[in-house]
């Protein structure tokens, strides 16, 4: 179905733009712990007809082209486990859907009939190209194989598919396992998404004035709120002098939200390494991913912190703690607005609140973070979720611990806790 090349890349650029997880910057800084990164040149070029499309119009990388394809440079990152008896190769936000979809706007338009909107070909979506999707992803898989430990169980995927809405994302999941069914793939989708599948996008392409006004009346008041309470933002740069002090401060606060909410978190070093990472390599002139810490502050009481990232695309909130006192001086509305002014200055399209429930249950565990993340006015998405593609009969038996380990430590550890 494709013809695909794989090309190791030796020396490799710094890169500033598009996901941030595929930047050599951030495949270098997991490098550091405890995974193994390769960069690779990948091409692929769809090889065959579609009875029911005209390809020739479904060109993602250039309509000019006889054939869908596409060239990138990818981050692999590999992992060994059980002292090494085996090793999980994992990619993150790769590849994107191999054919472009139809307007979505443009398809209501010709269905809701206004006479002047017509659709010239058979409309394509996620659905339509599905069983395209699934090879697509055996086949990097397979010709990446050669090139990782022979112990690789499986190769991971957090492919780059979005969804307007959680429902259209899992009726695409559901017919991925039947086709991999029907079609002896071997592809699956896992359990435990490793990149949070839903979330929401401010946009950071209008005025702060606009940005303010597409958020919830309350959500515009507690940032108010919280400056005339004389809550304080102190932004925190890998270079600062007074580093050491403040992750100090920041960690604290992330022990105690783990405790208040149940959430794993890294060594202190993990965070230290992040934003000292960023600043050095700004200071030799590379273009890299900007690391920011920012605390909120009132008198001698430091309330809250948050840890972004700003490249040319995105802006992502990674982490987020607060404490148990004077939450209603709403110190987290003001980190995230001054955030986001942050974001939009260094030139940053949208502001990623990375990760958040996929709908509003009011009986979801985590409703009230679906609540503050909903109500800075951004665009709800929702990703397809991790993908495996199985190299190794022991694939099932390794995933089998790790699906036992997911349920002990969100289910049981919560219950034991009182959660």
């Amino acid at each position: 179905m494709y013809e695909i090349s794989v090309e190791k890349i030796q020396e490799y650029s710094p890169a500033n733009e598009g996901s941030f997880l595929q930047t050599p910057f951030w495949g270098e800084f997991k490098a550091a712990h405890g995974w193994n990164l390769s960069r690779y040149l990948i091409k692929w070029v769809f090889t065959e007809e579609r009875d029911d499309h005209d390809e020739g119009c479904h060109n993602p990388v250039n309509a000019q082209e006889e054939k869908p394809h596409n060239e990138s440079e990818v981050n692999v990152l590999v992992r060994s486990f059980a002292k090494g008896a085996f090793s999980l190769a994992y990619i993150p936000l790769y590849p994107g859907l191999p054919f472009k979809c139809t307007d979505s706007k443009k398809i209501d338009s010709a269905l809701e009939g206004d006479g002047e909107t017509f659709l010239d070909e058979a409309p394509e979506n996620a659905d339509t190209q599905s069983i395209e999707f699934a090879n697509l992803l055996q086949e990097i898989a397979f010709a990446l194989k050669p090139y990782l430990p022979k112990n690789t169980i499986c190769v991971r995927f957090d492919p780059d598919v979005v969804f307007e809405d959680p429902e259209s994302r899992d009726n695409f999941n559901y017919g991925m396992n039947l086709i991999s069914y029907a079609d002896r793939l071997k592809v699956c989708k896992n359990n435990v998404d490793i990149q949070p599948p839903d979330s929401t996008l401010i946009d950071l392409n209008v005025s702060e004035d606009e940005i303010l006004s597409r958020m919830k009346n309350k959500w515009r008041y507690n940032i108010g709120l919280s400056e005339r309470k004389g809550v304080v933002i102190e932004k925190i740069l890998g270079n600062d002098e007074k580093l050491s002090e403040k992750l100090d401060i920041f960690y604290e606060l992330y022990k105690i939200t783990s405790e208040r909410d149940g959430i794993a978190i890294h060594g202190k070093k993990y965070y230290e390494s992040l934003l000292k990472k960023s600043a050095d390599e700004i200071a030799l002139g590379k273009d890299v991913p900007l690391i920011s810490l920012y605390l909120a502050k009132h008198e001698d009481d430091y309330l809250g912190a948050i840890i972004t990232l700003n490249s040319k695309t995105e802006s992502i909130y990674l982490y987020g703690c607060s404490s148990n006192v004077k939450r209603n001086l709403m110190p987290n509305f003001l980190l995230q607005w001054t955030a986001m002014k942050d974001a939009k200055a260094y030139g940053s399209l949208y502001y990623d609140m990375y990760g958040m429930p996929p709908t509003d249950d009011e009986n979801h565990p985590m409703h009230g973070l679906y609540l503050f993340k909903t109500g800075f006015g951004g665009k709800n998405i929702h990703r397809c979720g991790t993908y495996d593609v199985r190299l190794n009969p022991v694939y099932k038996l390794a995933t089998a611990g790790e699906n036992l380990r997911a349920f002990w430590h969100k289910k049981v550890m919560k219950k034991i806790r009182g959660r």
